[in-house]
């Protein structure tokens, strides 16, 4: 039983928290994206202000479509923000904006949790894709050595998951120290900005949760066909 419908049941609960986490994340960036911070900064001109002060010329800041798709590409070591946070001075998109700043200084100074996430990255994506297919040929063809493939390759994508929450806390600190130091925001907006980053980083827990979930369940289930 506890492989089939209470396997459902733990997934169904982690789902509605990674459901009411990202409404979280929504609702607090929206709130402060109304509030403009009291230097007027953009998200742009607060990157670029941490760049600089950081002696990081070589990473550009670029405009990307979506909404709340901003990234740190350390391939290309580009900020990529997104419209409603590259040109508006708000706390919300300065916090935003100097926390992805804060992966561009992870990178600089060889933060080993972001090495580590960035390697994995193309095993994490291809696991997440290959799980199922694997796992369900591996059962249909009984063939229990395309079901383990499948949950090894997804293991991956656990490990990626995991490894991200530290690397976006850390971002997240660097982000609040910086804009404090550098007069970016104000103490009480800086106040403001920690409310956008920590329920920002609740996402990252919950989707950590789910891998989590996802990866005990597959195991319980071909425990369960042995």
């Amino acid at each position: 039983m506890f492989y089939g419908g209470n396997g459902y049941l733990m997934i169904l609960v982690l789902f509605i928290v990674a459901s009411l986490a990202s409404m979280g994340v929504k609702s607090t960036f929206n709130k402060y994206h109304k509030v403009r911070n009291t230097r007027g900064l953009t998200g742009a001109e607060a990157a670029q202000l941490m760049l600089r002060n950081n002696g990081l010329t070589d990473v550009r800041v670029e405009r990307v479509g979506g909404y709340l798709s901003d990234h740190y590409d350390p391939r290309t070591k580009t900020v990529r923000l997104s419209e409603p946070v590259y040109d508006n001075p708000s706390i919300a998109s300065v916090s935003v904006a100097c926390h992805e700043v804060g992966h561009a200084l992870q990178h600089a100074n060889g933060y080993a949790p972001l090495s580590i996430r960035t390697a994995i990255l193309p095993a994490a994506q291809l696991g997440s894709q290959a799980l199922w297919p694997l796992f369900m040929i591996g059962i249909i063809l009984s063939m229990p050595q395309l079901v383990t493939i499948g949950i090894i390759f997804f293991s991956f994508s656990v490990v990626f998951q995991l490894v991200t929450l530290p690397v976006e806390f850390n971002a997240s600190a660097r982000a609040i120290q910086m804009m404090g130091a550098y007069d970016i925001l104000s103490n009480d907006e800086n106040a403001q900005a920690k409310k956008v980053l920590n329920a920002a980083a609740m996402t990252y827990v919950a989707a950590a949760a789910m891998a989590v979930g996802q990866l005990i369940r597959m195991l319980l289930l071909n425990r369960g066909r042995d």
